[in-house]
């Protein structure tokens, strides 16, 4: 068996897009694929096969990054044919050649039907993909839930109870520092046990100015009589608007401001025409799943993250 990038030769690209994909996790079609490399978020040199000594493809890998990186952000998708008899062992062996050509250990991201635990064939699965990330470095894990808008959940009305206003860098970055604290979401509680809230503040300022949505939409939120109560950023993928990033203040929490916040999201993508939003919390954060819940998101997926440990 051989492992190899889609740049090995001519023909290997095509190869890996035409694979006959079989197994319940969902699979990308040659025509998603070629749209991804239109858009330069698949490349061919993070496109990976394993093959047999007659050249049929056994697996394949494909990671996926933004427009300008420079090396893959996360994998998008890893499939090894049903009739292999030891799938762990092959997609061991393919992550493991990826990611030494990357020089890194991209996450990867599954996206699972909501009801995907009660199936059977799909916790199988994903048992072996768990497995083989775990193998190759990707020990830990993280369920997200991806909630969507639409038009058809109506729009919440305007309460009052917050004022919106433009802000400079400087108070924005003031606000990212303050709403980290006691934060509910594993990516900000793990980033703090190795930076302080103003470095990570500085770094999610970075994300959300890089991402596809623009810092005009950026708002901070008030109390009628100028109290700060938290911040919203609406934002974009390179497919839909976004929730982005909002947070509400330690001490105005308890009083339902998340709920205003979010509102004022929605409202303000749904006045730019957004026929969808979506949107992402950690399953342990139950309070802003409740409050997605409450403003008519609905859950669409599951968000399997598996990820090297972080340091401490």
């Amino acid at each position: 068996m051989r492992f190899l990038p889609a740049t090995a030769d001519p023909t290997a690209l095509d190869r890996a897009a035409a694979y006959p994909a079989d197994g319940p996790v969902a699979a990308l079609s040659p025509e998603r694929i070629r749209e991804e490399l239109d858009a330069n978020q698949f490349r061919r040199e993070w496109i990976w096969l394993a093959e047999d000594e007659d050249g049929q493809v056994l697996a394949r890998a494909l990671w996926w990054g933004r427009a300008d990186s420079e090396r893959p952000i996360a994998l998008d998708c890893l499939q090894v044919r049903s009739t292999v008899a030891d799938p762990v062992a092959v997609a061991t062996r393919l992550l493991d050649a990826g990611h030494a050509a990357f020089g890194t250990r991209p996450l990867y991201n599954l996206s699972l039907p909501p009801d995907w635990s009660t199936r059977s064939e799909l916790t199988e699965a994903i048992t072996w993909r768990r497995e083989a990330s775990s193998r190759t470095g990707l020990s830990r894990e993280i369920q997200r839930l991806r909630y969507e808008w639409t038009p058809a959940a109506g729009l919440p009305e305007t309460s009052g109870r917050l004022t919106f206003r433009e802000g400079s860098d400087e108070e924005f970055l003031e606000a990212f520092v303050r709403v980290s604290a006691g934060s509910l979401d594993q990516a900000t509680l793990d980033e703090l046990r190795t930076k302080d809230a103003r470095q990570l503040a500085e770094e999610d300022m970075r994300f959300y100015l890089d991402c596809p949505g623009e810092r005009s939409w950026w708002r901070l939120a008030e109390l009628p009589d100028g109290t700060p109560a938290g911040l919203a950023v609406p934002s974009a993928t390179p497919y839909n608007r976004n929730v982005g990033y909002l947070g509400v203040v330690p001490e105005q929490r308890g009083k339902g401001l998340i709920d205003e916040i979010l509102a004022e999201i929605t409202r303000f993508h749904a006045a730019e025409g957004a026929e969808r939003i979506t949107a992402t919390t950690d399953t342990t954060n139950i309070p802003m799943a409740a409050a997605f819940d409450r403003a008519g998101y609905e859950v669409s997926e599951i968000r399997m993250v598996l990820e090297a440990p972080r340091s401490a």
